[in-house]
Parts: structure tokens; sequence; C-alpha cells
């Protein structure tokens, strides 16, 4: 039998063990953490203080908390939940924030439609194919965002590729108004985005094991029944993850409805870009940041208890 002071020797090698361990895990967590720091929270503060002032004509155009007025030797602190407030009373930004969530939960949909089949085909390519198909689609991410955007509106303008292509086949007898469209905006959101919900499908599609299609197949299962009590279920995080990341830039997009958009196109992106540089309104443009990043917390709140229960 082992003596006290060897178990005690044990015990205390294997508590600063772990202690090595927490240390180990809290340094690399540290990392990302000073990074989020750094580049998220601390510039939330920055606009949630924003919000909280008044807009005046100054430089910069908004009013300090924290006011020393030395003649009477006050120190008074003013926060003004009056931009908040109008934002519930406003039927102009709650319009605003439906249309964002509309058309990024529509763009979101067909992103998934689409992507869902491209990397489907990519998983279950050879590995040379495999690596051409991922450069593919990788490759938009080489050009300007900005160009791709443009090349957009070349394409869908009255005497672009795509009327010409209509004309030319017989579809349509005059040019179609796609440009300045729902239709237009719709169709860049999916195009930019689209990379964003395959990248992720694929890698969930790629760890499936084919025996469990295999198997469910031999049990009686049908083609479309295995997909969907086999493959979509397997692809559950990688769904989400997709849906996420276009979902979440889709709401606050401000280039594509600018450019693609017509003037009835409304989303939140334009009315921050509006508030900001033609109102000079920065509180308020900072509350309506501020209700988007609460707003958008849920799906983020949701996938993370989804890996969770994947996990």
């Amino acid at each position: 039998m082992m003596s006290e002071t060897t178990i005690d020797k044990k015990k205390h090698r294997l508590t600063w063990r772990l202690s090595e361990l927490r240390l180990g895990r809290a340094a690399v967590i540290l990392v990302p953490m000073l990074w989020l720091a750094a580049f998220f929270f601390i510039p939330f503060l920055v606009v949630f203080k924003i919000s909280l002032a008044e807009a005046v004509i100054a430089i910069p155009p908004y009013s300090p908390l924290l006011q020393w007025d030395s003649s009477s030797a006050y120190l008074t602190f003013k926060i003004n939940f009056g931009n908040y407030l109008y934002l519930f009373e406003s039927r102009f930004y709650l319009d605003a924030y439906l249309s964002s969530l509309k058309i990024a939960a529509i763009s979101t949909f067909f992103a998934l439609l689409i992507g869902f089949p491209i990397a489907y085909l990519i998983a279950r390519s050879g590995p040379t194919k495999r690596i051409i198909l991922l450069a593919l689609v990788i490759l938009p991410f080489w050009t300007s965002f900005l160009l791709r955007v443009y090349a957009w509106m070349v394409l869908l303008r009255k005497d672009g590729l795509v009327n010409d292509v209509l004309m030319a086949t017989g579809l349509i007898d005059q040019p179609l108004q796609i440009l300045q469209t729902e239709f237009a905006v719709y169709l860049g959101i999916v195009y930019t985005y689209l990379p964003f919900m395959i990248l992720p499908l694929y890698t969930s599609l790629e760890k499936m094991d084919l025996n469990l299609i295999d198997a469910a197949q031999d049990l009686g299962a049908k083609p479309y029944q295995s997909f969907f009590l086999v493959t979509l279920p397997l692809a559950k995080a990688g769904i989400i993850a997709g849906c996420l990341l276009v979902f979440i830039p889709a709401v606050g997009e401000y280039v594509i409805p600018a450019l693609l958009g017509g003037s009835d196109t409304l989303m939140i992106g334009r009315v921050l870009w509006d508030e900001f540089f033609q109102n000079r309104d920065w509180p308020m443009a900072s509350a309506v940041a501020v209700m988007m990043l609460i707003v958008l917390v849920g799906p983020i709140m949701y996938v993370r208890n989804s890996n969770k229960e994947v996990e």
C-alpha cells in the first residue's frame, strides 16, 4: 500500500498540473478576449455613450455626458433617453428595421437554397476537383467588393447584358426595370454573401460519414427521406453558421441597397448613413446602431446554444 506521503505528493503534482492547464487555457483565451475588447466592446461603449447624448451644433456634434461648471463648481451628469424613446415612437425606424430583417431573411433563404447543393457537390467531389471548386468559390474575394457590385449595375441596367439576352431570345419585347428594385438588392446580397454560406456547409458535409446514408437506404429509406433524416440533421451546425454569416451582415448592408436598390428600398444601414452624414445627428444614429446590435444578439445566442447541444 502507498504511504500517506506518496499520496500527498501525487495529489500535489495533480493539483499543480491542473493549475498549469488552467493557466494555459486562460493564456489562449486571453488573446481573442483582448481583441474583442479592443475592437468591439470599447467601440460599442463609445457608441452607446454617444446615443445617450444630445445633438448639438459643435465638433463633435453631441453634448458631453459630464459637464463641469467652473462658476458654480457643479459637476452635472446628464443622460438623454429621448433617442431610444423616439425609435419606438417613430414608424420610420420600425419600418427600416422590419424591411432590413425581411430582406436579410429572404436573401439568407435563397443563399441557403443555392449554397447547399454547391457545398454538397464540393464535399462529394474528388480531391483534385474539390480544390478547383473551392478555389472558384473563394475567387470573388480576390476582387474588390465595390467593383463586383458596380459590375451588377452594368449587367442589370436597361441596356445591360441581362436585358439584351432576354430581348435576343424573344422572352421580352422591351427592357425590364431590374436595377433600382428590391429584386436587384436580393440578387446582389445573395451573390455577395454566397461564399459565406457555402464554406460552413462544405465543412459540415465533408465530415459526414457516407455509411450512414447507405445504412438508411438499406433500411428502406428513399433518397429524399435519407436526405431529410440523415444529411440535413448532420449538416445542422453548418446551416446555422452559414445562415448567421449571411443574415447578420445583410441586415446592416449599405453599399448594395444604395447602388442596386431604389429610393424606396429602406434598410437600416442606409438610415444610419443618412443620420450620421446628412442629418449630422450622431446620438440618434448611435441609438439606431445600438438597437440593431441588440436585435442581432438573439441569433448569435441561438447558435451558441445550438452548438452546445451539437457538442
